[in-house]
């Protein structure tokens, strides 16, 4: 008698295991929000060689997606590759150094930006030649931790704080904004960008925002802010104000540094690889009707 209620006990469970695991494997999870043409959770991978392996900021150079541009944050050496192709090269710029992000301004120099708000700028056609003349701007960004920088062709360039003293970081972030003239950099303003109301889960905001990186819609001509501690992108308009925030999963995104777009409007955001390889993702952009 006791075998026979064993085997109906045991029988009894396995039932219920078959219909528990046929209901799980029948939930449907909650669709990954993305910014509007976007895919977020879909991207293509590019795996990044040992050199990139702490790679901090990507760009693109006037758009052109056939290559990419990259910088690490331990040694002072811009990388460029071809997406897919495994071959990584690169050029010396300056001593090692904690370098956090790329960008380009007026179309031809390249700008590279320190966390203690030191920029290096150089020409964008000295990359490949033998000596490049670098142009460098100690501590040119008042006193603070800086990660995000972006440029634009009329020269003007805006550099984003992680950590000012000035900033109250649950709720606001500085931007600087400088001015690519008479073959110079300097500071033409400063403002502050409202981030307190991020429409993110509550365990997402426990902490102060710090963004990673900075960059602009080529089309839309919205302002994208990535924060790699948060694990958030945030989409504002023209005028910096919040339209949108998205959360980033971490399985997908481990460490993200690194954004940029393509003239068509394909973004590319990449990953630190800490114990692993890095990435850079590809976000296919597809123009909202």
């Amino acid at each position: 008698m006791c075998v026979f209620k064993k085997y109906v006990v045991r029988m009894g469970c396995l039932f219920c295991v078959f219909v528990f695991s046929g209901f799980i494997g029948c939930y449907d999870p909650a669709p990954v929000v993305s910014p509007p043409g976007y895919h977020l959770d879909a991207p293509q991978k590019y795996v990044m060689s040992e050199s990139l392996r702490e790679i901090s900021g990507i760009v693109c150079l006037r758009g052109n997606a056939d290559t990419l541009y990259a910088i690490e944050d331990e040694q002072g050496k811009l990388f460029y590759f071809h997406p897919g192709d495994g071959k990584f090269d690169y050029k010396k710029f300056g001593k090692r150094g904690d370098y956090e992000d790329v960008t380009v301004v007026g179309g031809n120099t390249f700008v590279v930006l320190r966390s203690d708000g030191s920029l290096f700028s150089f020409p964008a056609g000295l990359v490949q030649d033998e000596k490049t003349n670098v142009q460098e701007y100690p501590n040119i960004l008042p006193a603070g931790e800086y990660e995000g920088l972006y440029g634009e062709s009329d020269g003007n360039l805006f550099a984003l704080c992680k950590n000012c003293k000035d900033d109250e970081q649950r709720d606001e972030v500085s931007v600087y904004k400088l001015d690519q003239k008479g073959g110079s950099l300097a500071i033409t303003g400063q403002f502050k960008v409202d981030v307190g109301s991020i429409g993110v889960p509550k365990e997402k905001r426990r902490g102060k925002f710090h963004p990673s990186a900075l960059a602009r819609h080529p089309i839309t001509r919205e302002w994208y802010i990535l924060s790699s501690v948060n694990k958030i992108l945030l989409v504002l308009d023209g005028q910096w104000k919040m339209k949108a925030a998205y959360s980033l999963k971490p399985s997908l995104f481990k460490q993200p540094e690194g954004l940029a777009f393509d003239s068509k409007g394909n973004m590319y955001i990449s990953n630190e690889g800490g114990d692993g390889d890095a990435n850079v993702l590809l976000f296919k952009y597809n123009q909202p009707k």
